[in-house]
């Protein structure tokens, strides 16, 4: 990432760089939250988020009901040439053999029936407010986003102070789980900004000696000296910049820029352990992202929260030709079996989860243009933390909803068995951090229980 797009992506997301906030969400109430040093310090939680932004369809990990979806279906699926169902009904072609080997050791959860009632009974299938609300975990509009909820939390619990080290960190850019309350998040707890190849926002310079070729140092910059790096001119500027902005809480953040630079540089010198035949897919964007997060989970325990888009598999937004979904999904999940390998070689599964989820998912009518509209049942996978998490395979059950319309064809839990609002997912990293009634932050929406039974 160049510098100037570190800057504008700082801006967007008014944060990772220390600009006064302007925020319209309510106040959270701190006295209402009931906190547990004891069950965060059991547990030393740290999470990757992927966002599938768009809604991803559930059917790659749930063909369940596709016998009774085909013939009632607009257009054919056999528009996915082979649609090979796994021992759990999962998409063979579509990333359900990797799906099979993660619930086979026991390093995942498949919740099949993560539904909105409340999102049906308003009709509500649209993406800007579902993103919104699942990354705030309230319908309530104006309330903070998730991460910016648990930032003042733990600093409120003294978790997290202004010494940790980059605890919440983005590798996907602005991202409403970051949106402010009444009182802005202070700029110490706001994400840091990377991209997978952990490109230094930390560094004032672009073409410092000690870290770049001779080509590239040998490009004029503002504050290279004629022979190479000049530590004292750094200095200078750094004392500089601290005398013209002494009533702002930029002095601070001169202070520890140097030692951040060096940190993002030590990290960007580590290598991944040897994953054999569980190696992340080559040449991909999205899996060089992973790869990046779990690198920063394992080597810096400050850092509590890592969000992360699937930029570099494309979006879920499959109204039409979706074709694309089938790589796409598989590419996802043979990524997410190669992380939890990583995790594993460095011995950190048991604290490190993960947790993938979107927007909703969709209606399984194959449309006139072969894609899926918008539904409000989607899967929802928790992977790794076993410490914490008590692994359950493949929890909820689907059934087919016909509404006597071919073009509205959606699944739903089935009657007298486990569902949840997405709200839950909230709730469930809310707990995982030492939060004991969750729930008061998301319209009374508890953790999703047969994680913790």
């Amino acid at each position: 990432m160049k510098r100037r797009n570190f800057i504008k992506l700082s801006l967007a997301m008014g944060g990772a760089i220390l600009l006064p906030t302007f925020s319209y969400s309510k106040e959270l109430n701190l006295s209402e939250i009931i906190f547990s040093t004891g069950i965060h310090n059991a547990n030393q939680a740290q999470t990757i988020i992927i966002f599938q932004y768009g809604g991803a369809s559930q059917l790659g990990a749930n063909l369940s009901n596709l016998d009774e979806i085909m013939p009632l279906s607009q257009s054919d699926y056999d528009y996915f040439g082979t649609i090979t169902k796994t021992t759990n009904d999962c998409w063979a072609e579509a990333g359900g053999t990797h799906i099979e080997s993660m619930l086979a050791s026991g390093d995942m959860t498949l919740f099949r029936s993560c539904y909105s009632s409340i999102r049906e009974d308003s009709k509500n299938k649209a993406h800007g407010s579902c993103v919104a609300q699942n990354q705030k975990g309230s319908f309530d509009d104006s309330n903070a986003g998730i991460l910016s909820n648990l930032a003042r939390i733990l600093e409120d619990n003294n978790v997290v102070t202004q010494n940790s080290i980059m605890p919440f960190v983005t590798l996907e850019g602005e991202s409403t789980f970051y949106v402010d309350g009444i009182s802005p998040v202070p700029s110490y707890l706001k994400p840091v900004a990377l991209d997978e190849n952990l490109n230094n926002p930390y560094g004032r310079y672009s073409r410092d000696r000690r870290y770049y070729s001779d080509v590239e140092a040998s490009i004029p910059d503002y504050n290279d000296a004629i022979n190479g790096f000049d530590a004292a001119l750094h200095s200078q500027m750094d004392t500089l910049a601290q005398q013209h902005n002494q009533a702002s809480k930029i002095t601070d953040a001169f202070t520890r820029r140097s030692s951040l630079d060096t940190f993002i540089h030590t990290l960007s010198s580590v290598v991944t352990p040897d994953l054999g035949t569980d190696a992340y897919p080559l040449n991909n964007r999205f899996s060089n992202k992973v790869e990046t997060a779990v690198k920063i989970l394992v080597h810096n325990p400050d850092t509590k929260v890592i969000t992360i888009g699937t930029g570099g598999l494309g979006g879920w937004d499959d109204h039409n030709k979706a074709s694309e979904y089938v790589t796409r999904s598989e590419s996802l999940f043979a990524t997410l079996k190669s992380a939890m390998a990583h995790l594993r070689a460095e011995g950190k599964d048991t604290t490190i989860n993960i947790m993938v989820f979107g927007e909703f998912g969709r209606n399984v009518n194959l449309n006139n243009s072969q894609g899926w509209d918008h539904g409000n049942l989607q899967n929802f996978y928790v992977l790794g933390g076993k410490d914490y998490f008590n692994h359950q395979g493949i929890v909820g059950e689907t059934i087919l909803d016909d509404t006597g319309s071919n073009n509205r064809l959606y699944l739903k839990p089935k009657p007298n068995t486990y569902t949840f609002e997405p709200l839950s997912i909230a709730s469930t990293l809310y707990k995982i951090y030492g939060i004991e009634n969750p729930e008061t932050l998301t319209n009374n929406n508890l953790e999703i229980t047969p994680l913790f039974n």
